[in-house]
């Protein structure tokens, strides 16, 4: 028999200083948890959990850690009752806009200076990627970067990029210079031989067009390794 007296887990039951929305419109958003934040997303709960029940379970699905909670699919979150599809979707287009905020936030000059300020850009762009892509940064003459665009998405062990749709894609964003980049989902930072390879058959390629490769960048949650600071460019 059900039990009326139970509480009901609906946020619109509880007291309006612990509301989310109503929290955060009066408080501001510094003043949520991050459970909180992500009951706002998914906005109710089912008939067992409120929203912000539901929000901690899926903060356990990435221990806690917005980090890893960033690496995890739309599967992964549908594993809890109540997250259906589209709470699935609103949860990863969030964190996809945080991963998006973070890597601008790295890349406040315009200019490139160095490998270290390419190499934090691209960690925070690519770190979530549970397998190899490869992306191109494409540069004007002032050096200042026109476009940044993932040529190609490989398998766990790697990923193949194809010169000719590099050099168009150069073209057509007027680029004098590119920088290569692709991460290591293992976490070693040693280039491949395919990896060197590769990098000169773009770079020989990229001559006849009067473009320079500048660098190729390997990014892991290692670090980084750069091909021009290592000189074998």
């Amino acid at each position: 028999m059900e039990n009326f007296n139970k509480p009901s887990t609906s946020i619109k039951n509880w007291a309006a200083d612990d509301r989310p929305r109503e929290k955060l419109l009066h408080k501001g958003s510094g003043a949520l948890s991050n459970s909180e934040l992500i009951a706002i997303l998914i906005n109710n709960g089912n008939k067992d959990k409120s929203a912000v029940d539901l929000a901690k379970d899926i903060l356990k699905l990435g221990s806690d850690n917005l980090n890893e909670l960033g690496k995890l699919t739309l599967k992964d979150f549908q594993q809890i009752k109540g997250i259906g599809e589209a709470k699935a979707i609103t949860i990863a287009a969030a964190l996809e806009l945080g991963r998006r905020r973070q890597a601008a936030a790295t890349l406040d000059k315009p200019v490139v200076q160095s490998s270290k300020d390419i190499a934090q850009y691209l960690k925070a762009v690519l770190k979530d990627f549970s397998y190899e892509v490869f992306a191109v940064l494409f540069l004007n003459r002032a050096n200042k970067i026109n476009h940044f665009e993932i040529i190609s998405r490989g398998g766990i062990t790697g990923t193949v990029a194809d010169p000719r749709i590099i050099l168009k894609k150069a073209l057509e964003e007027d680029a004098t210079s590119i920088i290569l980049s692709h991460n290591h989902p293992s976490g070693s930072l040693k280039p491949s031989k395919a990896d060197e390879e590769l990098t000169q058959k773009i770079k020989e390629a990229a001559r006849y067009f009067d473009i320079r490769v500048i660098d190729h960048i390997i990014v892991s949650e290692e670090g980084y390794y750069s091909f021009a600071d290592e000189g074998i460019l």
